[in-house]
């Protein structure tokens, strides 16, 4: 059985304008999927002038680069404004959200971070009720 290959057809083993592989749209916003793997996401993405994304918050850490425009870039309380050729972080956990007060066109690159799986793995596990009253059992 063929496994679908992550990357788009259009990247793979071949130079590419990446504004120039997602086009805008007349009052929407549009996206294209360059990476999709276990290891995280590249995203292109073309604003109209107008439209955005609201506030939300990603688990992981998000590196913006604006290809074309300019983009206003929240994040937590702080507003950025961000050319074409600039780039910025998202930090994981923190509230962010777009808008284009022009047309812009960005690449989003999401890692997910091993970190936040280490956290988790690193978190002591309580054992249950039981368990103690054995232990204590035992010692007595």
């Amino acid at each position: 059985m063929k496994t679908k290959n992550p990357v788009s057809p259009e990247l793979l083993a071949k130079a590419a304008d990446l504004a120039d592989l997602v086009d805008y749209s007349p009052g929407a916003v549009v996206s294209k999927t360059l990476i999709d793997a276990a290891a995280g996401t590249i995203t292109l993405f073309s604003f109209d002038a107008g439209q955005g994304l609201s506030e939300h918050i990603a688990p992981y850490d998000a590196l913006v680069e604006v290809l074309d425009g300019q983009a206003k870039i929240q994040i937590g309380k702080d507003v950025l404004t961000v050319s074409a050729g600039q780039a910025v972080v998202m930090p994981a956990n923190v509230p962010h959200a777009l808008s284009a007060p022009v047309p812009f066109k960005m690449l989003l690159v999401m890692i997910r971070s091993r970190d936040n799986k280490n956290k988790k793995a690193k978190k002591k596990v309580q054992p249950d009720k039981k368990s103690i009253k054995k232990q204590a059992h035992k010692n007595s």
